[in-house]
């Protein structure tokens, strides 16, 4: 069958260098990066995912709902952020259009659950989405046989992993997607060879001998704290989401932490897309014309089959405008995906 692809309308590496509870967030005041709207109720939840680890999510549900079950859809990343974040914008935006909205922090990260801190699994960050539609499957408002799951960055990739194995997964997008496992093994544009990648593998794995000994993690490289005017431009993209008013949170990896350096360790070794062209749902992939990271989106869309899978160029985004940029994010033709496949 033909794919559709639709052409130009218009992490960070990680710089190695059951049940629930809620309650109001307003009784803490808002704590997110983006303005709040008056047209959603936002909920406090936590839930387990299959390896007991406690993740924390904000639920966002339309105002003056229907009394019928709903349509609902998780949202995470991007990688090395939190709920507060772009996924949460993006849950408040899509909740504002009918769906209810689950933005969550993945194990290891933000509010929820997982020692030690601040570690990337391939497995259990593709876990984390089986989870939260876990949550959303059981949720007295939400219609179990309409869920669809949005990543965004890093979390693109996991979601991409999440649609392959789960099959309650109804539709899938994919927002300025990283496959992070391949940019952990490969390098970006695919410039580390074979040699290069073990001689990365033989100092993690010494890192590890010296954290054991140490009985701490080592701290991998992070955005700088200021500019020095030679970073490469995706760099100063990315501080200017992450180290500014514009997207700073102070629970964010990338806006006011680090990854653990062995971190990558699992993600050089463990493809997350190997199964993608066994996605039967329907897929959106959306990415900016000038992102450097858009060749992740081409070549994930190249793979997977079926009539119904969309790749969306947005023209002139780079890779941060698809975190908070509401003249480049194409909020339209995402309700309109999930509406038509979430029916």
């Amino acid at each position: 069958m033909k794919l559709q692809k639709i052409h130009l309308m218009g992490l960070v590496l990680p710089l190695i260098f059951g049940g629930c509870s809620m309650n109001s967030v307003e009784k803490q005041g808002w704590d997110k990066v983006f303005v709040k709207s008056d047209k959603v109720e936002i909920k406090k939840v936590s839930f387990k995912n299959r390896y007991g680890i406690t993740l924390v999510g904000d639920l966002y549900i339309p105002q003056n709902k229907a009394a019928k079950k709903m349509p609902a859809i998780a949202i995470s990343g991007p990688f090395g952020a939190v709920k507060e974040q772009a996924s949460g914008l993006y849950a408040q935006t899509l909740a504002e259009n009918g769906f209810i909205t689950l933005a969550f922090d993945p194990s290891y990260t933000g509010e929820s659950g997982g020692e030690p801190r601040h570690v990337a699994s391939p497995d259990i960050n593709t876990e984390d989405f089986s989870a939260a539609v876990d949550f959303l499957s059981n949720h007295l408002n939400v219609d179990s046989e309409k869920i669809g799951i949005l990543g965004i960055c890093g979390f693109g990739g996991f979601a991409l992993n999440a649609a392959a194995i789960d099959t309650r997964i109804k539709a899938t997008v994919a927002s300025t997607m990283y496959d992070m496992t391949r940019v952990s093994a490969h390098g970006y544009n695919d410039s580390v060879e074979e040699n290069a990648r073990y001689e990365l593998k033989q100092k993690l794995n010494a890192q590890r001998t010296e954290d054991f000994k140490k009985g701490t993690y080592a701290k991998a490289d992070s955005l700088p704290e200021k500019l020095t005017g030679s970073e490469p431009q995706f760099v100063k993209d990315y501080f200017g989401y992450y180290k500014t008013p514009r997207g700073f949170h102070a629970r964010s990896i990338n806006s006011n932490g680090n990854w653990n350096t062995t971190s990558s360790i699992a993600l050089i070794n463990m493809p997350i897309l190997a199964y993608s062209d066994e996605i039967r749902t329907p897929v959106l992939l959306v990415h900016g014309e000038k992102a450097h990271s858009r060749y992740f989106s081409e070549d994930a869309f190249k793979k997977l089959k079926g009539n119904n899978k969309e790749l969306l160029i947005i023209k002139d985004a780079n890779h941060v405008d698809l975190y908070d940029n509401l003249e480049k994010i194409p909020f339209k033709k995402i309700i309109e995906f999930f509406r038509k496949n979430l029916k």
